[in-house]
């Protein structure tokens, strides 16, 4: 059975989920497992969405000031959305798109932002293209998303 929290309800699964988003991105597993101790501490409400299937982490993405791009002024990112490929096109990374949005908006964080190179993906849970941004280290521009 499928299951969406944050990892402030669940800390006993930061470990878990720094190395999950660490194997998808190749980002260090201590610099996730920062940002989320940091959530769960309270010092930021940029936070990081799960779904599991039983024991399973199947589906994430966290939020974080800036996702390793040029235009710091646009923040705060939403960051490593990923669902594995066996669970794709089941509506999870839809459905965690519109809680972190509706969760920070409610808490009076609005807008959002992300960068991507998937076009017509987004669009669905009405994120807008902004603009093209310049990735740290990266030789091609990606595509800058907001959700107003």
């Amino acid at each position: 059975m499928r299951e969406y929290i944050t990892l402030r309800e669940r800390p006993e699964r930061i470990g878990q989920a720094a190395e999950w988003f660490h194997s998808k991105w190749g980002v260090p597993a201590g610099a996730y497992r920062e940002c989320m101790e940091a959530y769960w501490k309270g010092e930021t409400e940029y936070g990081w969405y799960l779904c599991l299937d039983g024991e399973a982490i199947v589906g994430g993405l966290g939020v974080i000031e800036n996702d390793f791009h040029d235009r710091k002024d646009l923040a705060p990112n939403v960051c490593a959305v990923y669902t594995e490929a066996p669970y794709r096109g089941q509506g999870i990374a839809g459905r965690l798109l519109q809680w972190v949005v509706s969760d920070l908006r409610a808490k009076g964080i609005a807008p959002l932002y992300l960068i991507t190179d998937h076009t017509g993906f987004y669009e669905r849970y009405g994120w807008e293209f902004l603009c093209m941004v310049q990735g740290d280290g990266e030789p091609e521009k990606s595509r800058m998303y907001i959700h107003r």
